[in-house]
């Protein structure tokens, strides 16, 4: 086996740029709060639906090979710029451009993950007041006895109203904010410990009852049984995306997270287990929601409403559908409330950086920018449902704020941002330094990893990109 060279070594700006800072106090503290940040809406509301819509288990395999292909490579990339640079995105990207003598344009990859995060906070934290609203729906016992238009009237009423969304909005960015203020040891570590673990346990305890419950071989037959002449070439590239975004890929999460990393942590082993955790996560949000939707005759592939309009119809019908209803939006709350914390954190950490503040003070400004942004989504479900600002331009003719919004980072700025990750990575970037960062150790290995990173990942995200925006 041929071990990599030692004989590279990094400026001081550039290896010791965070030594004074707090680290996380271990790889398992980093891979449970990657894996709460990737963990979110994605996997418990998104990843079910669109695999319904997808045909189940052929839709499965394509997504784990991407996730292979595209979402491990792209996020050893970002948490390798992060922990080389020891700063914000925006300021790695600014160092490890002047250490390796390349042009200071690739900081705007750093730029474009920040905004990418802080707009994405902003209508994140409403649907995250979604989940905060059912839950005490459902605890009340709402949905008992409840009919598809009385359910689906509730999800309407939610929506038409401004105050309430503020409301729950609201206190869902309360929490994000004591949280993220609290800083990396004592706020978000901490959190990430009690969170992550009752994730687990909440989603364990949903999938014992589905067994219970539900058509629990029906459902585990259509997650992971293939059915090849069900995936179309548009599902096949809904795999690609969502192998993507559920990684928190693109938005500066991980470069972030990663400059916090130490420097005796494996990058390569610790992705590896971010990526199964969040893997593991989104089949078993798939073998706790389809039993439930089957047993009570309902569509796998109802698209968004499954979570906020379908299960509720589903709880209403069970024996225990109160209880179980209620600990699955908790479920569904804790999920979003550990990605939400690390959409905010890449913009506190660049204000605490750039402009020399208290990380109190940092978290507040962000929060609350983030917090007024996000009335825009709010007043795009009811009082400007009717407002679309670019609908001088045919393809955005009927797409609201909330939708543009959506559209631009998940659609543009995130495979755009994770493309030029690759290509800086895989082309640019010292490759004696993407040695050492990673000590892979086996040189076949490594030129492997190299071949995909340089080939593969940005041909494969380039085609997602194109074909969203055509």
């Amino acid at each position: 086996m041929t071990q990599v060279s030692k004989t590279y070594t990094e400026a001081p700006s550039v290896a010791d740029a965070r030594k004074d800072n707090p680290m996380w106090s271990s790889r398992l503290a980093f891979i449970l709060a990657a894996s709460g940040s990737a963990v979110g809406l994605g996997n418990i509301w998104k990843f079910p639906y669109i695999t319904g819509e997808n045909g189940g288990g052929a839709f499965v395999l394509v997504y784990l090979l991407c996730i292979a292909l595209i979402g491990i490579p792209i996020m050893i990339a970002e948490v390798m710029i992060g922990r080389r640079g020891g700063r914000s995105p925006i300021n790695s990207l600014r160092m490890l451009t002047q250490h390796d003598g390349l042009s200071s344009r690739w900081t705007w990859i750093g730029w474009m993950g920040i905004t990418a995060s802080f707009l994405i906070l902003s209508f994140y934290s409403v649907i995250g007041g979604w989940a905060l609203a059912y839950v005490g729906q459902s605890a009340s016992g709402v949905f008992a006895g409840g009919d598809a238009d009385s359910i689906g009237a509730l999800f309407g009423d939610l929506l038409a109203d401004p105050w309430t969304l503020l409301l729950w909005h609201s206190i869902f960015m309360v929490l994000v904010i004591i949280i993220v203020a609290r800083g990396i040891r004592s706020g978000m570590e901490k959190a990430i410990n009690i969170l992550m673990p009752l994730l687990f346990v909440l989603l364990l305890v949903m999938v014992g009852y589905a067994i219970n419950s539900g058509e629990f071989v029906q459902g585990f037959t259509f997650l992971f049984q293939p059915d090849f002449s069900k995936l179309t070439t548009a599902g096949f590239l809904t795999a690609l995306g969502h192998a993507f975004f559920t990684l928190s890929l693109g938005m500066g999460v991980m470069m972030a997270y990663g400059s916090y990393l130490p420097k005796n942590v494996s990058i390569v082993k610790t992705a590896v287990a971010v990526s199964v955790v969040d893997t593991a996560v989104a089949l078993l949000a798939g073998l706790a929601i389809f039993p439930l939707v089957f047993a009570n005759g309902l569509e796998p592939g109802s698209g968004p409403g499954l979570i906020f309009q379908t299960l509720p119809l589903a709880f209403g019908k069970m024996t225990g559908g109160v209880l179980f209803g209620s600990l699955f939006f908790t479920l569904l709350v804790v999920a979003a409330v550990t990605s939400a914390i690390s959409l905010l954190e890449p913009v506190v950490e660049w204000l605490e950086e750039q402009k020399g503040i208290s990380r109190l003070s940092g978290t507040l400004i962000g929060g609350v920018a983030i917090w007024l942004l996000g009335m825009l989504t709010i007043l795009s479900f009811n009082e400007w449902a009717d407002v679309y600002p670019l609908s001088f331009i045919p393809a955005f003719e009927s797409k609201t704020i909330f939708d543009l919004l959506d559209y631009a980072t998940a659609n543009v700025m995130m495979p755009l941002g994770g493309l030029c990750i690759a290509i800086f990575t895989g082309w640019f970037m010292s490759k004696q330094a993407v040695e050492n960062q990673l000590d892979i150790g086996n040189r076949i290995a490594f030129k492997s990893f190299m071949f995909v990173l340089r080939f593969i990942t940005p041909a494969a995200v380039a085609v997602v990109f194109i074909y969203n925006l055509v």
